[in-house]
């Protein structure tokens, strides 16, 4: 199975994959979160994006001393200064997060933050799952998943779809 907490993949993948790896590499992004254990997660690394898909980073984040992750944020120049950027706390099934969301060239990019281990967290659980299912069920799979991406249905729900799921965003973690 590919390993997911390491970019390297993305250099032998689609040509956006290709692209996220050099846009994240020039601008350091993950040297730069290092000590927020950075994974790319989504849609992008399972190579189901569509048009206007983000980079999606998830970090472990110290909700409690959140100012410190901002202030990391300013003193590594992660944004670009002329970027706009956005940052959000809200609470995702149950658990206190963090969001920036800002521009790096093409991409959107979104950091999403929680106090827990990123492999623990929900974004990834559920990029694991969406691999190993679309690895088993195969290409043509993979394609309606993608259709139905592109007619703007969010991924989770795009698998409960097709796999008649009752609730994908739990299903899909099981």
């Amino acid at each position: 199975m590919t390993d997911f907490t390491k970019l390297d993949y993305l250099k032998e993948g689609s040509g956006k994959q290709k692209r996220a790896f050099e846009i994240l590499t020039r601008y350091k992004v993950f040297e730069k979160l290092s000590i927020y254990s950075p994974v790319l997660a989504g849609t992008i690394p399972i190579d189901i994006d569509v048009e206007g898909s983000d980079l999606d980073i998830i970090c472990e984040i110290d909700l409690a001393a959140k100012e410190n992750f901002l202030n990391h944020i300013t003193a590594t120049e992660l944004i670009p200064p002329d970027a706009e950027i956005n940052v959000e706390e809200m609470v995702v099934r149950g658990e206190k997060s963090i969001v920036l969301n800002f521009m790096l060239e093409e991409f959107p990019v979104e950091i999403f933050g929680q106090n827990k281990p990123v492999i623990q967290q929900n974004a990834y659980r559920h990029m694991i799952a969406e691999y190993k299912i679309l690895q088993e069920k195969g290409e043509e799979f993979k394609q309606k998943i993608i259709e139905l991406k592109k007619r703007g249905i969010k991924t989770e729900p795009a698998f409960g779809m097709l796999m008649n799921l009752e609730n994908p965003y739990e299903d899909l973690l099981k």
